[in-house]
């Protein structure tokens, strides 16, 4: 279980901390807000994730894993290496958001999310692969497992990015070397997942 945890953490986290719609939103929210604008967007994001989650499971569920696993993995692994590099070269090129904003936060979580095709894409590619794999180490409730292990980083790191922003000024000094670690591991696991596609097993 530990193993499978740590897994999602390091895909999910690169996703999470990536400069984007939803992180700049959540940095000028959290001028206003705090901590809590923060939350309050991961909130919204929860509230559009959630469902695609348990209709990823529910779809998994009715088809043959091992008929599954090998299409998945080889699309799962292409997504992760392009995943792996918009992350480095997010940080690369990060960029400081503006400031200023007058939005509800629990809707602009919600539009922002829906509304990003990058989040969907790496759901029905990515996500889908970690979704199949909870499945067939903990049944049906791994898909409430994965979906814990992987909610609470945007909680935590939406909330802190609000939380920072409202403290005018300071800014996350080792967020770009974060960024680069992770986009480096998440490159690591595209590769992984390409090499069960081709041979049917891990790397590791």
């Amino acid at each position: 279980m530990l193993e499978f945890f740590a897994k999602v953490v390091a895909i999910s986290s690169s996703g999470a901390l990536a400069p984007g719609p939803l992180s700049a939103a959540t940095a000028a929210i959290g001028v206003q807000k705090g901590w809590r604008g923060g939350f309050m967007i991961s909130l919204g994001h929860f509230i559009v994730e959630a469902p695609i989650v348990f209709f990823l499971g529910f779809f998994v569920s009715l088809a043959t894993i091992d008929f599954l696993m090998r299409p998945l993995s080889a699309l799962g692994g292409a997504m992760l290496v392009f995943f792996g590099y918009l992350t480095i070269r997010s940080a690369l090129s990060e960029e400081k958001a503006g400031k200023k904003v007058e939005f509800n936060p629990i809707l602009t979580g919600i539009f922002l999310t829906a509304l990003n095709p990058f989040f969907i894409a790496w759901w029905f590619s990515v996500g889908t692969v970690l979704v199949a794999d909870s499945i067939i180490l903990f049944g049906t409730f791994g898909v409430l497992l994965l979906l814990v292990s992987h909610v609470w980083i945007d909680f935590v790191w939406l909330s802190l990015i609000a939380y920072l922003t409202s403290l005018k000024g300071v800014i996350l000094k080792f967020h770009k070397a974060l960024l680069l670690f992770l986009g480096f591991l998440v490159l690591f696991f595209g590769v992984d997942y390409l090499h069960f596609a081709l041979l049917s097993k891990h790397i590791i």
